[in-house]
Order: structure tokens, then sequence, then C-alpha cells
């Protein structure tokens, strides 16, 4: 089941490449793709050394170099993928994460600044982006920021209730939907920045889902 949905994951990257890759190319980031996922990221960067063109594959290698702790690597290879797709949103990000973990606020500025134009509702981007304004003394810019992402993330809430609401409904007293409805529920209240009306909703749909499971 796992590598169906691991080919099912690939399927829309192959859609998007101008060049649809070879089988060969495709096994191995399937292989790779569920090394990463078990947290295996040396062997993600072995299995996809040789892979130079296909996109995807290269910003796999690169996320996996980044968590392995070799910033050098990563940045080299989050740049090929930047070079073959400028508009990788991914790896420009975290490019400017390799920037700044390396003390070159300015370079990761520059790429943030990008982003921020075509992205201005990604909320890390603009965390990060607050992070280099405050430690560069900042401060107004890095609050503009921050009340921005935070107004982003109630955003984000709203899409977990949505979720959680349709678990419900759909969930036939199955007691593992309850669950999971409640999840998304504590991790909607979570991201909340202030106390709006979407709290009520959020505890309202908390209290009638654990009516239901005592």
């Amino acid at each position: 089941m796992k590598k169906i949905l691991l080919y099912c994951t690939v399927i829309p990257l192959l859609v998007s490449c101008v060049k649809s890759p070879d089988t060969e190319t495709i096994r191995l980031y399937v292989r790779a793709s569920d090394a990463y996922s078990h947290g295996r990221f040396l062997e993600v960067s072995e299995i996809l050394v040789n892979q130079n063109s296909f996109v995807p594959s290269l910003i796999l290698r690169a996320k996996a170099e980044y968590f392995y702790g070799d910033l050098e690597k990563a940045e080299r290879t989050f740049r090929k993928a930047v070079k073959l797709r400028p508009s990788s949103f991914e790896a420009s990000l975290y490019l400017a994460r390799i920037l700044h973990d390396k003390n070159n606020n300015e370079s990761a500025s520059q790429v943030l600044e990008i982003l921020l134009a075509d992205n201005p509702q990604d909320i890390r981007a603009l965390r990060l982006a607050a992070e280099i304004a405050l430690e560069n003394r900042k401060y107004d810019e890095a609050v503009i920021l921050l009340d921005r992402a935070a107004e982003f993330s109630a955003e984000s809430a709203m899409v977990l209730l949505d979720r959680a609401r349709l678990r419900w409904v759909a969930s036939g007293n199955d007691e593992a939907a309850m669950q999971a409805a409640l999840d998304d529920l504590h991790r909607a209240k979570a991201m909340l920045p202030w106390d709006t009306p979407l709290l009520r909703s959020i505890t309202n749909l908390e209290k009638l889902i654990n009516g239901v499971l005592q």
C-alpha cells in the first residue's frame, strides 16, 4: 500500500515535467522517497547521487542532505534544482534557510523577497523573513511579517476545522475517525493567533464529538 501511495505521489510530478523521466528514474525516486519517509537521509543521497536532471529527485536529495547536516552539499543541490526550475518554491525556500543558517542573511533576504512577491501568504517564508528582520534589529518589519503570518495561520486553522467537520459527518460513530477529527480540532486551536469566533466553532465541535465518545 505504501509503495502504491508513493507512485501516486509521483504522477503529478511527471505531468509537470517538460520531458517525462524514464522508468529507472521513477523507480529510484520511489525508493528514495520511502527511505526519506523513514529518516534514512544518507541512503536517500546515495540512491539519488546520479540524478541531476529530474527536479523532484534533486529536491528530495537536497532535503536529505540538509537534514543530514551537510549544508554545503544541500546548497549545491538546491541551486541545481532552482537553475533547472526557477519557479520551484520549495527549493528556493530551503536555499534561503541554508543561507540563513550560514549567516548570509543578505542573500537569504533577497531569495525571500522574490518568494514572498509570488507567495505573500506562505507562513514559512514569512516566519523566516521575520526571524532575519529580528536578527537585524528591524523590529517594526519583523512585527509586520509576523502579523501577516498570524493572519494566514487563522486561514489554515479554518482548513483543519473544515476537515474535522467532514471527518465527523462521515465517521458513522467510528472511534478512530472521530479521534482524527479531534486531532484536527486540537491542531486548529493551536494555530489560532487570537480569540476569534472560529474558536467557538472549534470548541463546540470538540464538545459534540467528546460527548459521543464518552
